[in-house]
């Protein structure tokens, strides 16, 4: 297994999308870096394009990555190789490459301009939303065959996540206005990786204060130890339930 996973993340270290991506994180993060004065600052900005590109690119390029290497798929089951260990193989390959185009591109400058525990969390939370954004690429490629649909499925779900879901919160919230749901809300937060995210971000940061009662009440959940192991731990949910509903699915399919 080592084998193929040294061949899958040096096959992607060598794909320019790779190095571009790796070039642009560094770019918009020096630069975040270098315009403001403030630390904070840098980071709520950098927050805001981290959550967007990162999954975006994430699970689009692992998606095409996994459909360009059918035929590699094809060649390796051909070989006395088990197939948990192939899918597990690709899976690592590809957590790794983009993990290390993440730290390179976000996590020099911010150990360099926000060496603090608010550096290190959006550090970890950008490795973890790339790896649950590779998860649900691996998802959304086994469940069909057609390219240009398992594309689709995997832009549909992270526009969902980044954007609709937010909406929907929106809708409920104005809709029920008049009830006490925001304690309700930290439950919510757990079925989007995105949201979940941002709040550990933003209540290290201390701004908690402008999300009114809401933000107090993420502050006292998230705000923990407790609450930050728990976060941890719905994103590793995010990765493993994605994964592993496609490890099953490539295990019984018929190439």
């Amino acid at each position: 297994m080592n084998r193929i996973i040294k061949f899958i993340i040096l096959d992607i270290l060598k794909n320019k999308i790779v190095l571009i991506y790796t070039l642009i994180l560094a770019v918009l993060s020096w630069s975040v870096f270098s315009l403001e004065d403030n630390s904070t600052k840098g980071i709520l900005t950098l927050l805001n394009v981290i959550l967007l590109t990162v999954p975006l690119v994430s699970v689009i390029f692992s998606t095409i990555y996994l459909y360009n290497s059918s035929e590699f798929i094809e060649l390796l089951l051909s070989q006395p190789v088990n197939r948990v260990k192939i899918w597990r193989s690709l899976f690592f390959g590809l957590v790794i490459s983009l993990a290390l185009s993440f730290s390179i591109g976000v996590g020099v400058p911010l150990m360099m301009f926000a060496p603090s525990n608010v550096g290190l969390m959006m550090l970890a939370v950008g490795l973890c939303i790339t790896t649950v954004f590779v998860a649900i690429a691996f998802f959304s490629s086994i469940i069909t065959r057609d390219k240009a649909k398992g594309i689709g499925i995997a832009i549909m779900l992270w526009l969902f996540f980044a954007l609709l879901f937010d909406g929907i919160v929106l809708f409920l919230l104005f809709q029920l206005a008049d009830y006490p749901i925001e304690k309700m809300m930290v439950g919510i937060t757990a079925f989007n990786p995105i949201d979940l995210a941002r709040i550990l971000i933003l209540l290290h940061l201390d701004v908690s204060a402008m999300m009114g009662y809401t933000g107090a009440i993420f502050k006292e959940f998230f705000g923990t130890s407790l609450g930050i192991i728990v976060a941890f731990l719905v994103l590793l949910l995010w990765t493993l339930i994605p994964y592993f509903i496609s490890l099953v699915k490539f295990k019984n399919k018929d190439l």
